[in-house]
């Protein structure tokens, strides 16, 4: 089953190196078959949170946050790419992912964490857990922490330590099983709601 994946990714440091992760994991998303887009802050610079898009009318919100959300309602599953700040998750991540939240209900995530130091940024990964199940998009077990981030990939994000190609597997079977699996019980929910619907319309017709 391809699935449309969104990998966002929160760093606008002006030497930023966990870029080259994130491009790393959306890379190796692709070569599964899948759909795939990078939300870069670089790209989508939004303004500090004032209004999420929730509370814009119909139609009203601007037009690069329109963008993102097209995005983030298409995306069957969630792969956040964190580096760790003062033991926590960067702030421009936090902005970008705080500016939803029923458009990620009943989808799935994965964390992938890194640092330039050896502990791969598992303390970021800590506090991202409770941050993405409070906003309906529980995280798999399992994590990917990515050490030494500066050493491990090129700039295009292919690898220059090969043992990326072994460890990334079980977890991407991880993530594609859950967010399969959560993929199909939204179907159902959403069959049962239209035949709910031609139910009710059907009496509706024969009173």
């Amino acid at each position: 089953m391809k699935l449309n994946l969104l990998v966002f990714y929160g760093s606008v440091r002006s030497a930023r190196q966990g870029v080259k992760a994130a491009r790393y994991v959306a890379n190796k998303c692709r070569e599964r078959g899948h759909e795939v887009f990078l939300v870069d802050p670089f790209e989508f610079r939004l303004p500090l949170l004032d209004k999420m898009y929730k509370e814009y009318p119909p139609g009203g919100a601007p037009e690069l946050l329109e963008r993102l959300a097209g995005h983030v309602k298409a995306a069957d599953a969630y792969v956040i790419v964190s580096g760790e700040y003062n033991h926590t998750i960067p702030p421009a991540l936090a902005n970008l992912l705080d500016h939803f939240l029923e458009e990620y209900f009943y989808k799935p995530s994965a964390i992938v964490c890194y640092s330039a130091g050896a502990f791969g940024g598992v303390r970021a990964a800590i506090a991202l857990r409770a941050m993405l199940g409070e906003l309906g998009m529980s995280s798999i077990p399992s994590i990917f922490p990515i050490p030494k981030v500066q050493d491990a990939f090129r700039e295009d994000g292919s690898p220059i330590d090969e043992g990326y190609e072994r460890r990334i597997v079980p977890f991407l079977d991880e993530f594609e099983w859950y967010a399969r699996a959560l993929k199909a019980a939204r179907e159902r929910d959403q069959d049962r709601e239209r035949s709910n619907c031609s139910a009710q319309q059907l009496i509706a017709s024969q009173r």
